[in-house]
């Protein structure tokens, strides 16, 4: 994946996209045009010839989109653009519409002022590791044209809205109906804002928007699934019976029931899961993240459900769903894998699903949900001067095995390196909040006095 900030573009290779190395680079056309010919450069010697183009709605997706555009042309690949469209709908559409790769342009849940580049390959999942260490190659040699008569050619794809709003629809049974269900939907000013409300409207509900008003600044401001107080406080002020909010590119799902209780990703997969357990339909397990709260991991145990924890990222989670040929998984951020559906997180499909989970049941959101019990968890950020490995450092590692020892099996304690900033997380999880608030900041001070 390629981020860039107001004053720099900082490469991270090794999320969704290139893997392996990191550097930062001036925000310019330049070298946008450089991916997108290097991308192309690798993907024509493989043969491919047609790419799908996707983004977000911040501003800056304008030019990545048309720089981009150019240097896949210039490597003589064909692009085929759909303008904004969430980063799973690439993911599908990317093999429906037959193409040899796709890419979004998006920073997910960022500020405007960010922005990023994913890949996928022909069958919707990340590239090849082989393609990535190619084009990370080929970044490195200087820029050539094809000759004019073999330059790729640019067109529109009209209809993909409608295509990718029809495929939503089928993730769940032909009877399932939302009449009667008023529902909040936000969809952040992002890229579902014109896909997200019709999918819920076609299947009866009738829905209030919000946050379907991008002019390029305003994505994930405020609103969304990283600001879900929004959606709170307008599913009180319309009596609603629910609140979905999505994020930037809509792969993240955060609900709020009628009673204005927000439901993290931790319960909504929980929903999921019990509900395909009733249904017989349950394959294997579920894989979770550091981060999952240990409250899902009880609720699991007593329903008799394995349980995997994995490091944060949603390739993590793919990795090891396809190691064990599990289909769900999740972090508390709303980023639910559904595997058998489609092969990256989607948070129309999560919300999808949960629906058609309460009108099995008969019940609201407020009552399907019951049955976990999270546990509080108290997460500090320690600036450091650099990341190093805190396994060498004894002091901390005393204390860390002090807290544990403390907690037993009621609770956890975690540290982790930030991957993307000099910091080190400190996350304590226990019954008593006021117990683990205080082991927290305890556990934080060492590891600030041992690395400063």
């Amino acid at each position: 994946m390629v981020t860039h900030s107001k004053s720099h573009a900082r490469t991270y290779f090794g999320t969704d996209g290139i893997r392996g190395k990191v550097g930062v680079f001036p925000i310019n056309a330049e070298f946008i045009l450089k991916l997108g010919w290097a991308v192309g450069k690798v993907l024509a010697r493989q043969g491919y010839g047609k790419v799908l183009i996707g983004k977000d709605t911040r501003i800056s997706g304008y030019m990545f989109e048309s720089v981009l555009e150019a240097g896949l042309s210039a490597a003589g690949i064909d692009t085929h653009l759909v303008g904004p469209m969430p980063t799973p709908a690439i993911a599908y559409l990317t093999r429906t519409l037959r193409a040899q790769a796709g890419i979004v342009i998006s920073a997910s849940h960022n500020p405007y002022y960010d922005n990023g580049i994913k890949f996928f390959s022909a069958a919707g999942t990340k590239l090849p590791d082989e393609v990535e260490a190619e084009i990370e190659a080929q970044l490195e040699q200087p820029m050539t044209t094809v000759d004019s008569a073999r330059l790729g050619r640019a067109v529109r794809v009209a209809d993909a809205p409608g295509r990718y709003i029809e495929f939503c629809k089928s993730t769940v049974s032909t009877d399932t109906n939302l009449n009667g269900l008023k529902i909040v939907v936000d969809c952040a000013n992002g890229a579902a804002y014109h896909i997200a409300p019709n999918v819920f409207r076609e299947l009866g509900a009738d829905v209030v928007e919000i946050g379907v008003e991008p002019n390029g600044l305003n994505i994930n401001l405020n609103c969304g699934a990283t600001h879900p107080a929004t959606l709170r406080n307008r599913v009180l002020l319309e009596q609603a019976d629910l609140g979905i909010a999505l994020d930037g590119d809509g792969d993240r799902l955060i609900m709020v029931d009628h009673q204005g209780h927000i439901l993290d990703g931790d319960e909504l997969l929980y929903i999921i899961v019990k509900h395909r357990q009733e249904l017989g339909s349950l394959k294997g397990g579920v894989v979770g993240t550091v981060m999952s709260n240990i409250g899902l991991e009880h609720a699991l145990e007593a329903l008799t459900i394995p349980f995997i924890r994995v490091p944060v990222g949603d390739r993590h989670i793919i990795a090891e769903l396809n190691k064990r040929q599990w289909h769900l998984g999740g972090e508390p951020s709303g980023h639910i894998l559904c595997s058998d559906a489609i092969t990256t997180g989607d948070g129309i499909i999560t919300a999808l699903q949960v629906l058609s989970a309460m009108r099995y049941k008969n019940q609201s959101l407020a009552e399907i949900k019951t049955g976990l019990h999270k546990y509080p968890q108290i997460l500090v950020n320690v600036k450091v001067p650099s990341i190093c490995d805190l396994t060498t450092k004894p002091r901390i590692q005393e204390a860390l095995k002090a807290i544990e020892k403390k907690l037993g099996h009621t609770g956890r304690v975690l540290l982790r390196c930030s991957g993307t900033e000099s910091l080190v997380r400190v996350m304590v999880e226990g019954e008593d909040e006021n117990d683990i608030k205080q082991l927290a900041h305890q556990l934080a001070a060492v590891v600030e006095e041992d690395l400063a």
